[in-house]
């Protein structure tokens, strides 16, 4: 059997595959190496999904991991997977390769998370061979929810937003500035907290100051996480995550602005990683 795994910080999902289709699927919480220790990735694994799958028929493991990007986390993670699964190849790869995978399989293409945060890559139909470094929320994630949220709020304390947006704002998240100064300076997850405002935008995104604040979002997206690679008119730049998911038709029009076409949009990798992976048993 095999057992793939989309994982992130807060959730991840599983799908087990047994004589070639798709035979469980299993959501448990995620996990991200930077914030959790091994011992407690192993805690998760055993109260979570052993009970729900024969750990010891598992052959191999393709988990595709938020801050899985360097040999040093992805031991942390393996270690874990070790022991509760001490018969399987096991192979921890980072999101973003997940994200190609699920996207273009195996042909070449710009890959580009557009969720909390944003990431974006170039594939080549087997290895991400060009990769922006991911800035943050604080100086980075162009095209995020997180990024959009940024842009709210701060317009909300400086007094710059629409007034009839203003009071909606209120009333649907009563706060003060310093519960929201506190929440992004001293509490933790605060490009979370800025990408709950999400929703918010989208209910709303018929204002015209939240249609301009969308497509100037996803401009600075292309200027700065697409256009830098050199072939980026050339292949499709393919999205997954709920910003990209949401926000399609406005994307592909602010990518054709910048003479790029747009390939797949998906809302979560899991399925398109089950399809990469049959592959191996058919």
């Amino acid at each position: 059997m095999i057992l793939i795994a989309d994982g992130g910080s807060t959730k991840t999902d599983w799908r087990l595959l047994k004589e070639g289709r798709e035979y469980k699927q299993v959501q448990t919480t995620g996990f991200n190496p930077y914030l959790v220790s091994s011992a407690e990735i192993e805690e998760i694994l055993w109260k979570e999904l052993q009970p729900y799958i024969d750990n010891n028929g598992v052959g191999r493991i393709y988990y595709y991991g938020a801050g899985c990007s360097t040999a040093t986390k992805n031991q942390v993670v393996e270690s874990a997977f070790e022991k509760v699964f001490p018969s399987a190849t096991i192979n921890i790869e980072h999101d973003l390769l997940g994200a190609a995978r699920a996207l273009c399989g195996n042909h070449e293409g710009i890959v580009a998370i557009l969720g909390t945060g944003s990431n974006s890559c170039f594939y080549n139909g087997k290895t991400i061979t060009d990769h922006i470094f991911s800035l943050g929320y604080f100086f980075g994630d162009e095209g995020s929810g997180a990024h959009m949220g940024k842009k709210l709020i701060s317009d909300f304390l400086h007094n710059e937003l629409p007034a009839d947006l203003s009071e909606k704002l209120v009333q649907q998240y009563p706060m003060s500035k310093e519960s929201i100064l506190d929440a992004v300076y001293n509490k933790p997850a605060p490009s979370r907290f800025l990408a709950s405002f999400s929703t918010f935008i989208n209910i709303n995104r018929d204002h015209p100051y939240m249609q301009q604040l969308i497509a100037e979002n996803f401009r600075q997206f292309f200027k700065y996480q697409v256009c830098c690679y050199q072939k980026y008119t050339e292949v499709p730049v393919n999205f997954v995550g709920s910003v990209a998911y949401h926000y399609k038709d406005i994307l592909s029009a602010i990518g054709a602005e910048f003479g790029t076409s747009t390939g797949k949009v998906i809302q979560a990798p899991i399925d398109g990683l089950v399809e990469y992976h049959m592959q191996e048993v058919e």
